[in-house]
């Protein structure tokens, strides 16, 4: 869908409240009703179907009366929001151009009111030419019910994350300066993708700057997974910026060297095939030379020594833990507690023995009672009698009589209890039975029976 700007200057506080009410009302409901979406908005002087009007009229939201009738927000609609949130912020005044379109996102260049230029990312997630997010992404987690937007607003706050962890470790990625539900804003980064680059002056220079780079993150405890010549920004100086970040995973993801293996091939790959390069150097004559330069070229995943950082954990990248992405932006601030997704399981299966126990406990309390007291009936019965305890033995015995009695009487309420909690489920024709011509019927069919 084709981002119309000039919209934006014709919408009023009320267009901007409804479509906000929409988006609350689509956090359980998939198409909003209108009688939910009214008493949401609360407009002074009401006209909320008008103004829902004037937003279908712009294709910011979509009418659906299948089942009722309700509305839903559209990507439009969402960016509206997401681009009004960060103009109030002051973080941009302007809209320009598009940069580029991808599978999962649109790239629009941003002004700021110095003139500054940055980069605006629309995460646009359930496109035709993408749509198995759910296989190909960990968006998710552990959640079965999914919506796009929501899903793309999870690709961006993790997106946000990485990038302003890695710039602080010192990675040459875009400079990430705020994030609003599915908006990024970067900075603009001079320079092409390295897929449209036809030459290079040192291309052995940048080839080890970006195989570096992979390594580098691996250290770090982070893998790519889409590191390839799409990614990868260029520029005159032949400085190397690498981009798109959510798809990120954890060092410890089951299928981590498998990924990594895939980034290296990738770059090999594309420098043998666009600049020539053979990487035959360390071949030997002997026989499986092939291994050997796998061995002695490639960097392999095993040797990687993972203990320069621990980004995988601060950032709760896939394949680690299973936090939830809402938490990104208390990570960001500095307050995510460190757990992995081993004790995440482990805890949820220590509250579920807990509470079984606690279950447990409350309805076996009786019978633990009464076990205790026959052990202590039977501990008394195996002692040997003193002599001091001979006069004592009638109250014995008749505490004993007491003590038996009380016992048959719990467990016949414990017995009555337990009847009275079963329920008797009648069969059809027991209300039909109460008098009339099927009373009657079973009447004769008694008799027949007798006879």
């Amino acid at each position: 869908m084709k981002l119309d700007v000039n919209v934006l200057r014709y919408l009023s506080k009320d267009d901007f409240r409804v479509l906000t009410a929409v988006e609350m009302g689509m956090r359980n409901h998939e198409i909003v009703p209108c009688e939910l979406i009214d008493r949401i908005a609360r407009l002074k002087h009401g006209g909320t179907y008008k103004v829902l009007k004037n937003l279908l009229k712009h294709k910011l939201v979509h009418h659906d009366s299948s089942k009722y009738d309700g509305f839903r927000l559209t990507y439009l609609g969402y960016d509206f929001l997401a681009i009004k949130t960060l103009v109030n912020r002051g973080i941009f005044s302007g809209v320009g151009r598009q940069l580029g379109v991808g599978k999962e996102s649109d790239i629009f260049e941003v002004v700021k009111e110095d003139g500054t230029v940055l980069a605006m990312k629309l995460h646009r997630l359930g496109r035709v030419s993408f749509r198995a997010v759910k296989s190909k992404r960990d968006y998710l987690r552990h959640r079965s019910n999914y919506n796009w937007l929501y899903l793309s607003r999870l690709a961006a706050l993790k997106e946000f994350a990485f990038m302003k962890a890695l710039e602080e470790h010192g990675f040459s990625v875009p400079q990430a300066v705020d994030c609003n539900r599915h908006c990024v804003i970067m900075s603009l980064v001079p320079g092409y993708p390295l897929v449209q680059v036809k030459e290079l002056q040192n291309p052995d220079v940048v080839f080890e700057t970006i195989i570096g780079a992979v390594i580098r993150l691996a250290e770090h405890g982070l893998i790519h997974c889409d590191f390839n010549e799409f990614n990868i920004m260029i520029d005159d100086d032949e400085k190397v910026t690498m981009i798109d970040f959510p798809q990120m995973v954890s060092v410890s993801h089951p299928n981590a060297q498998m990924y990594f293996d895939r980034d290296v091939e990738c770059i090999y790959k594309f420098f043998a095939k666009r600049f020539n390069m053979s990487f035959e150097e360390n071949e030997n004559n002997s026989d499986g030379s092939e291994v050997e330069i796998d061995e002695i070229g490639r960097p392999q995943f095993s040797e990687i020594n993972k203990n320069s950082g621990f980004l995988d954990k601060e950032l709760a990248a896939s394949g680690f833990t299973r936090k939830d992405q809402a938490e990104l932006e208390k990570l960001i601030e500095g307050d995510l507690e460190k757990h992995s997704d081993s004790d995440d399981e482990g805890t949820g299966d220590d509250e579920d023995e807990e509470d079984e126990a606690d279950i447990n406990n409350t309805n076996v309390k009786q019978l633990e009672s009464l076990h205790l007291a026959k052990e202590d009936d039977n501990h008394q019965v195996g002692e040997e009698p003193d002599p001091q305890d001979e006069g004592e033995g009638e109250t014995e015995s008749e505490d004993d009589l007491e003590l038996e009695k009380s016992l048959s009487k719990q467990r016949r309420k414990a017995i009555q209890a337990a009847h009275r909690g079963k329920k008797n489920f009648a069969s059809r024709n027991t209300y039909k039975d109460k008098g009339g011509k099927s009373s009657q019927s079973s009447k004769v069919h008694k008799q027949l029976s007798g006879w």
